[in-house]
């Protein structure tokens, strides 16, 4: 049994009864927020399915400008949520400006900081600037990047400020070989696995939209790169999604 550690189920066009009921092989999963709108539709999604989903609560660096009218509510619903983010840096495509991007990320930290609870952080071209907030704020051991797709030497830097690392479809692109290389570097106490449904389907699925019960695809490609039978790989990933988002 897998844990999906990051499904938008709410953002998908799909009845999300249905995404669930096909994930077999899925214990539980997480339902990230990206605003307060999404935060609160993954809170009422979860509330129709104890024990199997867990939420998140945050705000995207896509709409990092938007954080000052929308703290008060990411706040209020993050008091129960499992975890805060989806959060941080996106410098790919620029849609907040890079300093209120970086202002509503360390407000974030501080959120998750002052509830106890992990950040799951969203990190596209902005290694640097990710790792400095990290690194300054303390607060990597409660960090989860999710959709790993550095490289070896971001890995160890990252695996330095101990970040847990969530893998997702890319992993098992033939252009993924630069993620499967860092993949090796990472101990199972420190990975987890995810879809980002409905996003980044894994091989043999892409250009589909993703659902959770795909997650054994990554798993499986994690599993081959640590040299490790499948169901270990997704008995020591969920073990660390336990850690991180349960306890």
């Amino acid at each position: 049994m897998w844990v999906d550690t990051h499904c938008h189920l709410q953002l998908d066009a799909r009845p999300a009864d249905e995404l669930i009921d096909r994930a077999a092989d899925v214990e539980w999963l997480v339902v990230p927020g990206v605003d307060a709108r999404t935060s609160q539709a993954a809170a009422e999604l979860a509330d129709r399915y104890p024990g199997r989903l867990e939420w998140t609560a945050g705000l995207h660096p896509h709409d990092a400008e938007r954080w000052p009218g929308e703290e008060a509510e990411i706040t209020r619903l993050a008091a129960r949520a499992a975890a805060v983010g989806e959060c941080g840096l996106d410098y790919y495509r620029n849609l907040s400006d890079p300093e209120a991007q970086r202002a509503a990320f360390i407000a974030q930290i501080e959120l998750a900081d002052a509830l106890g609870k992990p950040v799951v952080v969203h990190c596209r071209d902005a290694f640097a600037d990710v790792h400095d907030i990290l690194e300054r704020t303390g607060y990597g051991p409660r960090t989860v990047l999710h959709c790993w797709t550095g490289g070896r030497r971001w890995t160890r830097r990252f695996l330095d400020l101990g970040v847990v690392f969530s893998f997702a479809g890319p992993l098992t692109y033939p252009t993924g070989e630069t993620i499967r290389l860092a993949a090796e570097l990472v101990p199972p106490d420190r990975a987890m696995v995810e879809t980002d449904t409905p996003y980044l389907s894994p091989e043999p699925h892409r250009g589909e939209p993703n659902e959770p019960a795909w997650i054994a695809h990554t798993g499986e490609v994690l599993a081959s790169v640590w040299g490790i039978g499948v169901e270990e790989a997704a008995r020591l990933t969920t073990a660390t999604a336990e850690r991180v988002f349960r306890t």
